[in-house]
């Protein structure tokens, strides 16, 4: 279990917290009243552990979530840190499998309060997961050799060379749906390392990690290059237990319609992904 502290955010104001405020301000016993309905609707949020807001998600998935110098830091997790600031908590990450967490099992066994591990929407979670709206678009993208020739999966398939997926994720499934029997490592962080021993010949990962992570490292991007990047019109969600927590599945949303309304979401988006969120 990695604890990330709560991180400081000056150009963050909480919802509460500034509805309290400009309450403060005035005489308008309306805003007082709703600034105590939200303050009050922010308590019942049952938590696995009073004072925290309990993660569960997979290391290493940057620039979603990942280690840097000793802390978890990532484009999730400053995004749940806006979740734990509106509760009045702190942040607290569990590092688990990421089978365990889209199943549902993690979060029905009392593990974790919320999964945040880049998670896409898709009708088999929903039956296991309560999904927040979502944050991010789903796209994969296919990395090879450079000077391989394979420019798409169908050159894979043509040249009988062997896939990597994560285990779990939806690159497992668009690899089967193609009619593919890929090999499934635990993280993306064991599927590179397949690649770059020659385990396996192509990796298919999320986009963001292959190309905001994978070729931002000059010896990777040396020797290998992104193929073909496949838009499966999905999203990501966050995900709570089925049924289970409606009063935090609340908060989450509130917290990122306030996020993209304020501008604070894509700040956040722009840290990670170096460029502002196309609309």
């Amino acid at each position: 279990m990695a604890r990330h502290p709560k991180l400081k955010k000056l150009a963050f104001v909480p919802a509460f917290a500034l509805t309290l405020s400009l309450a403060a301000c005035g005489d308008n016993g309306s805003d007082t009243d709703e600034a105590d309905d939200a303050d009050a609707s922010a308590q019942e949020v049952d938590l696995v552990e009073p004072g925290k807001l309990t993660v569960c998600t997979n290391l290493p998935y940057e620039p979603f979530q990942f280690t840097e110098d000793g802390e978890v830091v990532g484009f999730d997790v400053d995004l749940m840190d806006l979740v734990a600031d509106e509760l009045g908590v702190e942040q607290e990450i569990v590092d688990i499998e990421f089978d365990v967490i889209q199943s549902g099992t993690a979060l029905n066994a009392g593990q974790c309060d919320v999964g945040a591990a880049a998670m896409t929407i898709l009708p088999e979670r929903e039956e296991n997961l309560d999904f927040s709206d979502p944050y991010f678009d789903e796209v994969l993208g296919l990395m090879v050799e450079k000077g391989s020739g394979v420019e798409s999966l169908d050159d894979v398939r043509e040249q009988g060379l062997s896939l990597g997926v994560q285990a779990g994720t939806t690159s497992l499934d668009h690899a089967e749906e193609e009619g593919f029997e890929p090999a499934e490592f635990p993280n993306s962080g064991a599927q590179l390392q397949a690649l770059q021993a020659g385990t396996i010949d192509v990796a298919l990962q999320d986009l963001p990690v292959v190309e905001n992570t994978w070729l931002e490292n000059p010896d990777i991007a040396e020797e290998y290059e992104l193929a073909e990047v496949i838009d499966l019109e999905a999203q990501y969600g966050f995900g709570v237990q089925k049924d289970g927590n409606p009063e935090l599945l609340s908060v989450i949303n509130d917290v990122l319609a306030e996020a993209r309304e304020d501008g604070t979401y894509a700040e956040i988006f722009e840290k990670w992904f170096g460029a502002p969120p196309t609309e």
